[in-house]
C-alpha cells in the first residue's frame, strides 16, 4: 500500500481580511469556502497515541466527516508525517466505532478553514481563523511551500510546525489559562463553548 505524507507548515498572520486580500492579489481563488470544523482528537486510557507521536482524529467541516490517522513526525524546517483519511458517513457511528476499541474524545480544537488555490500548482493554501488567532497553513510539496511563503512576505523564520494542540498548550499556559478544549464562545450550531479569557494571537 503507498504512504501518503502530509508535508506543511503554519504561519500566524495578523489580520484575516487583509490575508484574504494578499492572497487575491497574487492570483489565489478560494478551492473550498469558509467552513466551520469541529475536530475531535481520540485517544486510550494511557494515552498512547499521542505518546507514540500519532494522531487520531474525527472532524465535521459542514455537512463532510473525515476521519485522520496521522504518523510519527519527520524533523525538518516542514512538518513531515504520514497522513491516512477516509469519509465516514455519520460521525456518530464513527466515534462509536473507536469507542468500542477503546478511544474516545480527549480534546476538542475548534476553526473557520478557508482553502485556495493557484492554476494548476500543487499545493494548497489554507486560512484557519482559530480561537487563539489566525494561520495560514502551506501544504504541499517543500519547494512550493517555501516559494508560496516568499510571494506572501514570510521566510522560514516564520515557520510553525507544532500541531493546534500544542499551540493552545502554549497559549494557555502564557496567558495562565485552564482550559480543556479549544473552542469558540459559542459554536454555530447553538451550543455553548468554554470562552479563553483573552482572544490575543499567540506570541510564538
Amino acid at each position: 500500500m503507498k504512504k501518503t505524507q502530509e508535508v506543511e507548515v503554519k504561519i500566524s498572520v495578523a489580520d484575516a481580511a487583509r490575508t484574504r486580500s494578499l492572497l487575491r492579489e497574487n492570483g489565489f481563488r478560494i478551492h473550498k469556502a469558509r467552513v466551520f470544523e469541529r475536530n475531535l482528537v481520540l485517544d486510550d486510557e494511557a494515552g498512547s497515541v499521542r505518546a507514540r507521536n500519532l494522531l487520531l482524529r474525527v472532524r465535521t467541516a459542514g455537512k463532510q466527516i473525515t476521519c485522520t490517522f496521522k504518523g510519527k513526525e519527520i524533523p525538518g524546517p516542514h512538518k513531515r508525517r504520514e497522513e491516512r483519511e477516509f469519509h465516514p458517513d455519520q460521525a456518530d457511528e464513527c466515534l462509536a466505532v473507536f469507542a468500542g476499541l477503546g478511544f474516545l474524545p480527549t480534546y476538542t480544537y475548534e476553526k473557520y478553514r478557508t482553502e485556495f488555490t493557484r492554476g494548476e500548482e500543487p499545493g494548497v493554501v489554507t486560512l484557519d481563523e482559530t480561537p487563539i488567532g489566525t494561520f495560514l497553513e502551506l501544504e504541499g510539496p517543500a519547494r512550493w511551500i517555501d516559494a508560496t511563503a516568499k510571494l506572501l512576505g514570510h521566510s522560514r523564520a516564520d515557520y510553525i510546525t507544532a500541531s493546534y494542540g500544542r499551540l493552545y498548550e502554549e497559549w494557555c499556559k502564557e496567558y495562565e489559562i485552564e482550559s480543556k478544549d479549544m473552542t469558540f464562545a459559542k459554536s454555530p450550531d447553538g451550543s455553548k463553548t468554554a470562552k479563553p479569557r483573552s482572544q490575543s494571537r499567540p506570541k510564538l
